[in-house]
């Protein structure tokens, strides 16, 4: 039941193996930002262990902060009721962190699980890591568990999602728009799957569009702050002060928004280094680790409107504005964020 190799996909594998066959092991760990699909086989892991309706019986959930060892214990020797297996749940307990004691302690319980008992570590507001320097427990995990890592999605696929959820409420939408959907608001299914079912609901047309998307969904900080460098760039002033101003008024914190401006700046100026070395949007997308060309292009057509000298000023007003505002609170640092945006509308030069 061990996961082979470092093979970070294998863990899940093996999970939809021993779903599909029917037969759950004894011991899993649930870990990874996509909570969606997480706790999409999550709960199908539950539901392979206990039919419906014997969960009252069968079903034992423990907070891992102050986790009770001996309440672990207990549920793990209680026989299943009118049910194949007994399912537990444990979240959020650090494996690797707890006491020497409680770990060799853990590491007996988890190396005599008995046939009939599965019990699953979930992480979700801690990280999972393993330490390999623990070797008594690091080692019953790797012969007995299955990790199952539940990362952020590849582009590709997760596109090819948006596509089949759209098509279950009986819309389409091109692979253009998806990409721009992931862009608007964030590359977690989490977070998309809300955002879908509202623009489906919204759209008149089978077809959805660019216009669906931007009546009803709610853009991440990150892409807010995005268009309102884009305004900038277009000379779109008004948009651009339209936007921060909604921003403020969402009560975003000034120094966040900084930062987030920061960043965009920088990328803007290693977008213009693209351009005057011969470099395309893709030395951009990998310059900065981004999981879409998307915003790539979008980089590579604003940094066309701005030469090298407005860029390396804007990056050092942007650096001279966080360090005065750092020095500041309040209302001082709206307005320095404010006259930034108004300096950068204005066309700043050295």
């Amino acid at each position: 039941m061990a996961t082979k190799g470092t093979n970070k996909t294998a863990g899940l594998t093996r999970l939809k193996q021993d779903l599909k066959a029917g037969t759950p092991a004894s011991l899993y760990i649930f870990h990874g930002e996509e909570t969606y699909l997480r706790d999409f086989y999550l709960d199908k892991l539950r539901a392979a262990c206990v039919p419906a309706g014997m969960e009252s019986f069968n079903v034992h959930r423990l907070p891992g902060k102050g986790l009770d060892l001996q309440a672990l214990s207990d549920a793990v020797d209680a026989l299943p009721m009118m049910s194949p297996r007994t399912f537990i749940q444990v979240d959020d307990y650090d494996l690797f962190k707890a006491p020497e004691s409680q770990r060799t302690a853990m590491a007996a319980l988890l190396a005599d699980l008995p046939d009939y008992c599965t019990l699953a570590f979930v992480y979700d507001t801690i990280p999972y890591k393993a330490d390999a320097r623990m070797k008594k427990l690091a080692g019953v995990l790797k012969e007995k568990g299955c990790e199952a890592a539940f990362p952020r999605q590849d582009q590709h696929d997760l596109t090819d999602w948006i596509v089949r959820r759209f098509k279950a409420l009986d819309h389409d939408i091109s692979t253009g728009d998806a990409q721009y959907l992931i862009f608007l608001c964030g590359d977690l299914m989490t977070g998309l799957i809300g955002e879908i079912a509202k623009i489906g609901a919204y759209a008149r047309e089978r077809r959805v569009t660019k216009g669906d998307i931007d009546a009803v969904a709610i853009p991440v900080l990150d892409a807010q702050v995005f268009r309102m460098t884009d305004a900038l760039t277009k000379k779109d002033y008004d948009k651009a002060l339209a936007v921060l101003n909604d921003l403020l008024l969402m009560k975003q914190e000034p120094i966040m928004l900084l930062a987030v401006l920061g960043k965009h700046l920088r990328q803007l100026y290693s977008a213009r280094v693209a351009l005057e070395s011969g470099q395309g949007s893709r030395w951009v997308q990998g310059l900065w680790s981004m999981r879409s060309a998307y915003p790539a292009d979008k980089l590579m057509d604003a940094a066309r409107r701005h030469d090298m000298a407005w860029c390396r000023r804007a990056m050092a007003r942007c650096a001279e504005t966080d360090l005065a505002m750092k020095s500041v609170t309040g209302a001082d640092a709206r307005d320095r964020l404010i006259s930034l945006v108004l300096e950068l509308a204005a066309g700043v030069r050295p």
